[in-house]
């Protein structure tokens, strides 16, 4: 799997823009990785379907969108063991982790050891949540380098705490201008599990 870089999409599903992501994805022929808000997937377990069967990862986020500095010992598990508790109601046992904000604690490594969760962080964020234009968050990563074997991109397919948008129409037009990027210079697509030797 050499050249491969991880599509990542947090804060979801979104019942109107987890389906685009979907497509835009479809049309790409591409693998990603949901990191799922637990709350957020009860409430369209069809998504979750749609992803799994189109070949997507779906991955614990969190129950509840909080940091996890911010939390107690009993109130992190309470969150993990619940939301990984409703993704397996619905038939989704996932093995990848990713906390809000991406911020780790103690307690984060502990439990993702405990319960099996490979922890996933990113090296590209294209700060979608701001608002920016795809054509401006696709130029940032350029300006950084552009696309290399073993990227992780953070996107997000919902809107979560402290975002500045109404939609997330950008990120789909984000996800088709990174599938041609990374076509034009050699690179696949797969899911943070699948390529997690290749991934940084």
């Amino acid at each position: 799997m050499n050249g491969t870089v991880a599509l990542t999409y947090d804060d979801g599903p979104d019942r109107v823009w987890t389906p685009r992501v979907l497509a835009a994805l479809r049309r790409g022929g591409a693998r990603a990785t949901f990191f799922v808000q637990a709350r957020r997937a009860a409430a369209h377990p069809e998504l979750l379907a749609a992803m799994a069967a189109e070949g997507h990862e779906v991955a614990f986020h969190c129950l509840d969108h909080v940091r996890h500095s911010r939390r107690t010992w009993r109130a992190l598990v309470a969150d993990l063991e619940i939301g990984v508790g409703i993704l397996a109601s619905l038939g989704i046992e996932p093995s990848a982790w990713r906390a809000p904000w991406g911020i780790e604690t103690d307690a984060t490594r502990t439990l993702s050891a405990t319960h099996g969760l490979r922890l996933w962080g990113w090296n590209i964020d294209t700060h979608d949540w701001r608002g920016d234009s795809a054509a401006r968050m696709s130029d940032a990563i350029g300006a950084q380098g552009g696309l290399r074997a073993g990227d992780v991109i953070l996107m997000h397919d919902g809107l979560g705490p402290g975002a500045r948008r109404d939609d997330c129409a950008e990120t789909v037009a984000l996800t088709e201008l990174l599938l041609a990027d990374a076509e034009e210079v050699g690179l696949s697509t797969a899911t943070v599990s699948a390529a997690e030797g290749m991934l940084a």
